[in-house]
């Protein structure tokens, strides 16, 4: 005769972590090991900067502005240094408008674009820094910016604490949310509506609603009783 188990067979799956809740909590680890710290460089990058306001000028050439890449027109204008740009930046220069015809750009993120403009055309000029201030947490921002959309799921926004809204956009990781919140997508404006949000503001907040569907997720487990 054939043994008969002692034990009744455990349902397939059972006692179990499926493999992409698994990857969720990984991916939630390592964007906050990954995270800046919350003190954080006021102004937004160089490189922001330029896609934003220089870059419809500065890439074809148009009204005789310097082409990015050109290194000949660029050496001849980092002779200038920095502090010579960042004037014609401000004030305006033939067909430039003052702060490129963004004036809520400060100095600071002017010569960001500055240096980030002229190292793309052979410079090795080093990006400067601002002074620090105390980031807001990833639930500040949360409360206070996307919580109306994101608690209850509308116009299609993933809505915090719902693992099965959060585990298909987790699949490339952390960073195209990121890109997202800063960019826009459909009914979210860029940067949540508000212009002052950092980009280490916006990951807060992100892994704070990704981090609260793992963390659900975990709850519910160990609320499920053993059979």
């Amino acid at each position: 005769m054939t043994p008969r188990s002692s034990s009744r067979a455990r349902p397939s799956g059972a006692g179990r972590t499926p493999s992409r809740l698994i990857a969720l909590a990984v991916l939630v680890v390592l964007a906050f090991v990954a995270a800046p710290a919350l003190g954080q460089d006021a102004g937004h990058r160089g490189v922001d900067v330029f896609e934003a306001v220089c870059a419809a000028c500065h890439i074809k050439g148009e009204q005789g502005a310097p082409r990015i890449g050109d290194s000949a027109a660029w050496a001849k204008r980092a002779a200038q240094g920095l502090d010579g740009l960042t004037r014609n930046a401000l004030k305006g220069i033939r067909g430039m408008p003052p702060h490129g015809g963004n004036t809520s750009l400060s100095r600071l993120e002017l010569q960001r674009a500055i240096v980030y403009i002229v190292n793309a055309s052979g410079g090795h000029w080093v990006e400067p820094a601002g002074p620090r201030r105390a980031g807001r947490s990833g639930a500040q921002i949360v409360q206070s910016h996307c919580f109306l959309c994101h608690a209850s799921g509308f116009d299609g926004a993933p809505r915090i604490g719902e693992r099965a809204d959060w585990v298909p956009r987790t699949t490339l990781g952390i960073d195209p949310l990121v890109r997202t919140a800063i960019r826009g997508h459909r009914g979210m404006p860029p940067r949540g509506g508000d212009a002052s949000l950092t980009d280490a503001e916006l990951r807060g907040a992100v892994i704070y609603m990704v981090s609260s569907a793992s963390t659900r997720t975990a709850a519910e487990r160990k609320a499920t009783p053993a059979r």
